[in-house]
């Protein structure tokens, strides 16, 4: 399972994205466009997921 939160990334957001990897992507941009004013590519929540796995 995998899970990204918005105050990882900066923002005072309580907003926490989990599940399939492709569900968790899909759920965080969409968030942080609507929410936040910021289009992530899916490339980069797929470097943020990296990084945060260490990898």
């Amino acid at each position: 399972m995998t899970e990204l939160k918005c105050r990882d990334y900066g923002f005072e957001c309580d907003f926490v994205a989990d599940g399939e990897t492709e569900q968790v992507i899909e759920n965080f941009r969409n968030h942080t466009e609507e929410e936040h004013g910021i289009d992530y590519s899916k490339e980069a929540i797929m470097q943020f997921l990296l990084r945060k796995q260490g990898l």
